[in-house]
């Protein structure tokens, strides 16, 4: 499954990131809708969910990010709607871990 997610906000240090493997984090901005998979081996053998998805939280409630490789590069965002069927754009399409 995915889960959309509204960006809140994001470090600055987001921006500076210039190493090749991790230059897609100077292309997020505060107010992007990111869509997030949930797939193994992130997604919990029993519960078949991913921690970090919200999966209880509403529309409302603010939730914390970090990126792999830059923990310096992180931010909040609010869960918009979990999607059974994943149809991620390729921009601003993410992997939890």
């Amino acid at each position: 499954y995915c889960v959309e997610f509204k960006t809140e906000s994001l470090s600055q240090h987001c921006a500076l990131e210039n190493r090749p493997y991790a230059r897609w984090m100077q292309y997020l901005r505060v107010g992007y809708t990111v869509c997030v998979a949930c797939q193994p081996p992130a997604m919990n053998a029993d519960t078949h969910r991913c921690p970090g998805d919200g999966h209880n939280a509403d529309g409302g409630k603010i939730l914390h990010w970090e990126a792999v490789g830059n923990s310096q590069c992180q931010g909040t965002w609010k869960k918009i709607q979990q999607l059974e069927r994943c149809s991620c754009p390729l921009v601003h399409s993410f992997i939890f871990t």
